[in-house]
């Protein structure tokens, strides 16, 4: 059943690195899938894990871009591992998420290699782009941050319920607080507001971890979702001077008004819902700073950066969502 959505004390914090989640951890014989890892915080997660012995899979939407930023951080890819002793072995494939056929194809690639999946790190996403849209019609931050991820997980289902105790870890973010679900207009076909999107997308990935959580239990996988918290990361490519000053990222003349992550730290929560026996026996709740976070009041102005919102506890709005993913994926493993 999912866990009560408050702290348990887990002695670790916002400048918890993902060095020292991971100390003690020989990962060995492990297997990980980590999108988004050609980059930024799934980068730094990928290099975690293949360093205290996992094997990862980096499915990306450019396969020779994720390799070169691999290699720039110190990991050889296909032939090698991870640089250091009792590392684990890197790979790449090719998968855009916003594009279901992608989806579709690497996730049966994957299937027909037999192996089973241990850890599943949903990390890619778009933050904040013009009006894009793809396949047949959907807005790209929920196709791409939600929709491609749903039917990503769901097709690797047979993977990780083949694991031992697999668990699956989707980024969200403190995005979340801009928008609930748009019942009435998911798509934005009325009117688009690219933060609302991106509100939503967010939301959409806490309930999605949460319902998943609840179907995937009795098959021994639970799922959490995440804050990793403000990173200085290319996620924010198409968030301008404008948008950081009204965000209340920066002040008039450019200074910065809140304290950015390292992408070490940033990457640590993921690392740590994937393999903290702290959360053992728990599932389908919503992470920050290494720690379960608690709900917090949205009317309360402290409660802007930090906590959940309501909305992100709520099972019925999960098993709703669910059910409208499955309905546009025409994807449910269940």
């Amino acid at each position: 059943m999912t866990s009560t959505q408050q702290p348990i004390g887990s002695g670790f914090g916002a400048a918890s690195t993902t060095s020292e989640v991971l100390a003690g951890h020989d990962l060995t014989g492990r297997f990980a899938v980590v999108t988004g890892g050609g980059s930024g915080l799934g980068l730094e997660d990928v290099r975690a894990l293949s360093a205290a012995g996992a094997n990862v899979l980096v499915p990306a939407r450019r396969p020779d871009e994720a390799r070169a930023a691999l290699a720039g951080a110190g990991i050889e890819v296909g032939t090698g591992a991870a640089v250091g002793a009792g590392a684990g072995r890197v790979e790449v494939d090719q998968l855009d998420l916003s594009d279901l056929d992608s989806v579709r194809a690497f996730a049966s690639r994957f299937l027909d290699s037999g192996r089973g999946i241990d850890y599943l790190i949903n990390c890619a996403g778009v933050m904040a782009p013009p009006l894009t849209r793809v396949g047949p019609g959907w807005e790209l931050q929920f196709a791409t941050n939600h929709l491609g991820h749903f039917a990503l997980t769901n097709l690797l289902w047979p993977a990780l319920a083949a694991g031992d105790g697999a668990r699956v870890a989707a980024f969200s973010s403190r995005g979340h607080k801009f928008s609930d679900i748009r019942w009435d207009d998911p798509q934005f076909e009325k009117e688009y507001d690219r933060w609302q999107a991106y509100g939503q997308s967010k939301t959409a990935n806490i309930l999605f971890a949460l319902h998943l959580d609840l179907l995937a239990e009795p098959s021994g996988v639970r799922a959490f979702s995440l804050n990793p918290g403000g990173i200085r990361t290319n996620l924010q490519r198409h968030v301008v001077p404008e948008d950081q000053l009204a965000l209340g990222w920066i002040d008039g003349e450019g200074n910065s008004l809140i304290t950015w992550k390292s992408v070490e730290a940033g990457a640590a929560t993921a690392a740590w819902a994937v393999t903290s026996p702290a959360l053992d026996g728990m599932g389908g709740v919503y992470l920050e700073d290494c720690e379960v976070a608690p709900i917090v009041d949205p009317e309360d102005p402290n409660s802007i950066r930090t906590g959940l919102n309501p909305w992100g506890a709520d099972a019925k709005a999960a098993a709703r969502l669910w059910d409208l993913s499955a309905e546009l994926t025409g994807i449910n493993a269940f």
